[in-house]
């Protein structure tokens, strides 16, 4: 009962206070109030003078009239009225951290980084730490671009990415590039992980192909039966292929051949054993190590009509996959440089190869910066930002007249690739294989980002319904060992070759490697492989340039003119370890030799029978070669041997290599290398 006066107390002090009349209990006698308060029914309207409502009424609370004695400032109605409940403060602060600069922004990304790298909630997922650091990347590449370089160079710097980082990211390299690649690809996904796996250290690994929705990619579908195909001419169209020149116009005769690092043969060269005295001085013509002098390319141009019987005629067209820029470091190139040697080389085309138009694709170097090339979806000025060299190069093969107006617009409008189609009626479309390079990881679940493959597919399907054959240039190849094109825009390659072969693609022809390679696309996917599934080939053309180990070399085919197979292939090659000795005596009388390597027919014709001798080299008899091959494994140690041009410095083909590279000749993609041949043996450098 003690409790019970004191509440009653409380209460009727409170009453009291209000002048408000209430039910109270007697006293208690330790004189505590009473033990009950019963509080009325009416609101106790003298507590506050005035009000915004009716106090007295019950239907909703009284809502007193507040003056703030601090502020002087009385509390408007609308802040407690039940019937109008604010949603958004917007009239207090709401206070936000000030703006960053961006030096403080590249502060921030590059300790989020390191942070990052060294929390160990990760733990060996070095994968998803990698993704983790893009994202900061990724944030200030879009909020203070111009501090993407300088975040790449200190990044390089603090993980020894590379010895000298500043040269090879800063402002004035590749540090553009990877600060737009990084702003416009999904580091969180696929293109993230594509980015830790080839350009950072494996930290991811590298994914597989992602499966293709080709359900409206084809316009009509394969006929069938197919269209009967053409009678033989029996006349034959010489074509000359040639590839990867790299003309160096600031070789240095006299300086390190044999040099440690970088491209030799150059002022700046050096061997780190000898650093201040020259072991191996550049031979006039070349070397192993260095890329072409004018020299060396002057002697092939005035060895190859005369060894192709051209001298008179002409050849009936040349063919070059790509690569007329010497190995330069990202440092020394120049939109300029890049013009000059476009020029010099196109022009010597014409002057020394004789009449014939030269098609010609873009290599990877021929481009700044390097191996770049930038999708058109960027849009804006980063879709535009190497039409100067589409502009340049296609004004060039107009001036030469090579190519008719129309093929010329296309290749100013489509990153130098373009279709001509022939008088004699074969389609010759070429394409820029060079977006698979930095700017092709945006967006890589889109396995034709620049339209390029749909370019072909468009181009193939005009030519079908036409009855036109085709030839497909380009310059990286799409597989062999699977170890220079990216994945996804290999397996839709694959894909088109196989819905148009054989009775469009009469053969494909590629460079990049700079050795004699050779590639057979099957239908379905490779998921069959044999004589009867064999639908097209892919010549990989040798290289004018030595680098690296190889001998100069290049190739003329025979070609029905009818029905535009290749009937027969021949190589020729110039001992590279051969040159230093031309430069004995003040004025050397000779220069270098080029001499016949090889027939293809001749070579491996015997493993092929029943093949006459005008039937075509086509993907069914190089499937029968390779059926030789398993046989006779001598036959895989003379193509081992061509492949490096008869190089002195090409390692033998034995063991596990036997299978490897029966297996790189049939795969055409990626996928299929990845997935069939035992990795390791693809090249002889």
């Amino acid at each position: 009962m003690l409790l019970s006066y004191r509440v009653l107390g409380i209460a009727a002090a409170s009453a009291v206070a209000f002048s408000v009349p209430g039910l109270a209990e007697p006293v208690a006698p330790d004189g505590l109030g009473p033990s009950a308060f019963t509080a009325p029914g009416a609101f106790p309207t003298s507590a506050y003078k005035h009000y915004y409502n009716s106090p007295t009424a019950t239907s909703a609370q009284p809502q007193p009239v507040i003056s703030d004695p601090v502020t002087h400032e009385i509390y408007p109605f609308e802040l407690t009225n039940p019937d109008t409940l604010p949603k958004n403060n917007t009239r207090d602060p709401h206070i936000l951290p000030p703006k960053a600069s961006s030096g403080q922004l590249l502060e921030s990304a590059f300790a989020q980084v390191l942070s990052i790298a060294g929390n160990p909630t990760f733990g060996t997922n070095t994968c998803a730490r990698c993704q983790a650091a893009l994202q900061a990347a990724k944030f200030l590449a879009l909020a203070a671009p111009e501090e993407g370089p300088a975040l790449a160079v200190r990044l390089c710097e603090h993980f020894s990415f590379n010895s000298d980082c500043a040269t090879q990211f800063g402002i004035f390299q590749l540090g553009s590039v990877v600060t737009q690649v990084v702003a416009n690809a999904d580091v969180g996904g696929l293109d993230g992980q594509m980015l830790c796996s080839h350009f950072l250290g494996g930290l991811c690994p590298a994914a597989t192909a992602t499966p293709l929705n080709l359900t409206d990619w084809f316009a009509k579908p394969k006929p069938d039966p197919l269209p009967a195909a053409k009678k033989p001419s029996g006349k034959r169209l010489k074509v000359l292929h040639l590839s990867d020149m790299h003309i160096d116009p600031r070789f240095a005769n006299g300086a390190e051949a044999n040099c440690t690092t970088g491209l030799c043969c150059r002022e700046n060269s050096f061997n780190s054993q000898s650093v201040h005295e020259v072991l191996f001085p550049a031979p006039r013509f070349g070397a192993y190590l260095c890329d072409s002098p004018i020299s060396l390319i002057m002697s092939a141009l005035q060895a190859i009509p005369v060894l192709a019987g051209t001298e008179r005629t002409g050849f009936d067209f040349t063919v070059y996959t790509g690569d007329l820029v010497s190995h330069d470091s990202e440092n020394q190139l120049s939109r300029d440089y890049i013009s000059y040697t476009e020029t010099i080389m196109y022009d010597l085309f014409k002057r020394m190869l004789g009449t014939g138009p030269v098609y010609a694709a873009l290599g990877n170097h021929d481009t700044y910066n390097q191996a770049q090339d930038a999708p058109h979806s960027l849009g804006g000025q980063l879709a535009d930002q190497f039409s100067w060299n589409y502009d340049h190069v296609a004004s060039l093969w107009e001036h030469e007249g090579w190519l008719p107006l129309s093929a010329v617009e296309t290749a100013r409008s489509h990153y130098a690739a373009y279709m001509v189609r022939r008088q004699d009626g074969l389609r010759v479309i070429t394409l820029n294989t060079d977006l698979a390079n930095y700017f092709n990881y945006i967006n890589m679940t889109n396995p034709d980002v620049s339209g390029m493959l749909r370019f072909l597919t468009d181009e193939l399907q005009a030519a079908e319904d036409a009855g036109d054959a085709v030839w497909i240039m380009g310059h990286v190849l799409t597989g062999w060992d699977g170890t220079n094109p990216l994945t996804n825009p290999t397996n839709l390659f694959y894909q088109i070759v196989d819905r148009f072969s054989p009775h469009v693609i009469k053969a494909i022809f590629f460079g990049h490697t700079h050795e004699d390679q050779v590639m057979i696309y099957y239908a379905n996917n490779a998921t069959v492989i044999n004589a009867q599934t064999a639908g097209a080939v892919g010549w990989i053309g040798p290289s004018v340039t030595p680098l690296t180990n190889l001998n100069s070399g290049f190739r003329v085919y025979e070609v029905d003119s009818a029905t535009f197979e290749i009937v027969d292939a021949h190589t020729w090659k110039s001992d590279v370890n051969a040159f230093a000795q031309l430069d004995a005596g003040a004025r050397p009388a000779h220069g270098p030799t080029y001499e016949y390597e090889y027939s293809t027919r001749d070579a491996y014709g015997a493993a092929v029978a029943g093949w006459g001798v005008d039937d075509p080299l086509n993907a069914t008899w190089w499937h029968r070669v390779t059926e030789g091959m398993e046989a006779n494994s001598s036959l895989v140690t003379m193509f081992n041997t061509f492949q490096g041009k008869s190089s002195v410095r090409s390692p033998p083909c034995t063991g596990d290599c036997i299978a490897a590279k029966i297996c790189y000749i049939r795969s055409g993609s990626v996928p299929i290398a990845k997935q069939n041949c035992i990795a390791g043996f693809g090249s002889v450098q």
